[in-house]
């Protein structure tokens, strides 16, 4: 098959911006063909939204083995703290085909992931296998769902390859689709082989592309920018119970979306210390460190921007230790204003913060679910194990003008009935897998579709796991 033939005119409309930044950035790389591409799964309201013909869509694009017009692959460089350990990196397993441009106006990354070796794969092959690349499809579109900003799931194709990981696997290419790839290990990247006229061409572009408000060439502004959507978007994870597993610099994306699902999962019953990752010994990454760690991270990115704030390194330093200062307030102020949302507060008083800390010190003595006791919580009904804090609960909604009415609709805006259970996501994936059923990843997915809503047919999916299954653990699928 001719990789290069044009490929069915979909929609395509590509316009590569990342391509004419410094060349340090990334190689050329076209994707590894496979040897029968088969869609396994399509999201057709996303490819609508980017301007595409769903029915147009071709497998042998998805899999790399035809180049859609306009595309420009590459491999991107970038480097990361993996487990607090600096590392230099690249796109070991995945092809940026290029930038589309939606007719909103929109620029999308589209990434093939799983698409063959490049020079930056080291030891691994390339390629990934249908269970990783079905389950990001899952948690993406439920992250989607739930309103919290993600790179989105296109299209899961097999491969007709086996690829071997403990055992032999089915081989798959996930297109995911973003605002950009722009991280903070693209930055150290940059800042490690000291080429400040690249990481200051890299700090325009990623100001000119995600936050094109700001004052013209103000690399502090850009930095607190950065700071802001780091902090709302950590609050917003963890006030969903989601817990990423690998928040590594090079997993954190500049545009303030969540990107890569591989060890993450959702949280059952409250416990700050959860931990998902199986390659996560030291819990670094546990749901109750991920403020921290996010703090951490941008002050790595804050590390690469000493010589971009100030041409002085002691004043440098001190306008970044400044800058950084604010991400604890910022992230407070994010996660109690959504705390205050989930427990139906229209206004703000001081005692807020310790009436949700809390409920929350109960619910973790009483090993309750995260997701439903939120969910189920009433002021006009009295709750077993509550006593003295739903009183004071009471009466704080008792201050506020709004009805109890409101206060309701209110959190049920706001609590989810439904998350991507782990025990059904498992089951989803091993009917894919195993047999090539569907069924039960499309009834899953369209369930989470709208996360807030009641309805008969989602009660299938709103309990945790049976008492007494093992322990969960989750791994990264390479």
């Amino acid at each position: 098959m001719n990789k290069n033939a044009n490929p069915i005119d979909a929609g395509w409309r590509f316009d590569n911006s990342y391509v004419r930044l410094p060349e340090e950035l990334f190689l050329p790389q076209n994707p590894e063909p496979v040897a029968k591409p088969a869609m396994v799964v399509l999201n057709r309201a996303l490819a609508k939204s980017m301007g595409l013909d769903a029915d147009a869509l071709e497998a042998e694009v998805f899999a790399g083995n035809k180049i859609p017009p306009g595309a420009e692959p590459i491999a991107q460089a970038y480097a990361g703290h993996q487990f607090g350990n600096f590392t230099m990196l690249g796109d070991g397993r995945a092809i940026l085909l290029g930038e589309h441009l939606t007719p909103a106006g929109a620029r999308l990354d589209v990434q093939l992931k799983g698409s063959g070796r490049t020079p930056f794969s080291r030891r691994g092959d390339g390629r990934a296998a249908l269970g990783p690349m079905l389950r990001e499809y899952i948690i993406s579109e439920a992250m989607n769902g739930l309103g919290i900003p993600t790179t989105r799931s296109l299209v899961v194709v097999t491969t007709g390859e086996t690829v071997y990981r403990d055992t032999g696997l089915p081989g798959a290419v996930l297109t995911r689709i973003a605002a950009s790839h722009i991280r903070v290990g693209t930055f150290e990247y940059l800042a490690a082989t000291r080429n400040l006229d690249a990481l200051r061409a890299l700090a325009d572009h990623t100001q000119k592309r995600h936050y094109p408000d700001l004052a013209v060439e103000s690399h502090r502004a850009l930095l607190e920018a950065i700071i802001e959507r780091q902090a709302a978007l950590v609050a917003r994870w963890m006030l969903v119970g989601f817990i990423h597993g690998v928040m590594n610099t090079d997993n954190m994306a500049l545009s303030g979306e969540t990107i890569d699902y591989g060890p993450c999962a959702f949280m059952d019953t409250y416990d700050p210390e959860t931990v998902f990752s199986s390659i996560d010994r030291q819990s670094r990454y546990a749901y109750g460190n991920q403020s921290r760690i996010a703090h951490w991270n941008l002050a790595r990115l804050a590390e690469t921007f000493l010589p971009l704030l100030d041409d002085d390194e002691t004043r440098g330093v001190e306008i970044a230790k400044e800058i950084l200062g604010i991400f604890p307030e910022r992230f407070e102020s994010h996660w109690l204003g959504g705390m205050r949302e989930k427990l139906g507060l229209f206004n703000a008083e001081s005692e807020d913060l310790g009436l949700a800390g809390e409920l929350l010190e109960i619910m973790a003595r009483e090993q309750w679910d995260f997701t439903n006791t939120f969910r189920n919580l009433n002021p006009a009904a009295e709750a077993p194990g509550l006593g003295a804090w739903q009183a004071k609960w009471q009466a704080r909604l008792s201050r506020q003008p709004q009805t109890i009415e409101d206060a309701l609709a209110r959190m049920h805006k706001s609590n989810p009935a439904v998350i991507p259970r782990n025990h059904k996501v498992e089951e989803a994936l091993a009917a894919a897998v195993a047999s090539g059923d569907l069924g039960p990843m499309h009834r899953l997915l369209e369930a989470l579709s709208n996360p807030f809503e009641d309805a008969s047919e989602k009660e299938h999916y709103r309990n945790p796991a049976p008492a007494g299954s093992e322990t969960y653990q989750t791994f990264c699928g390479t």
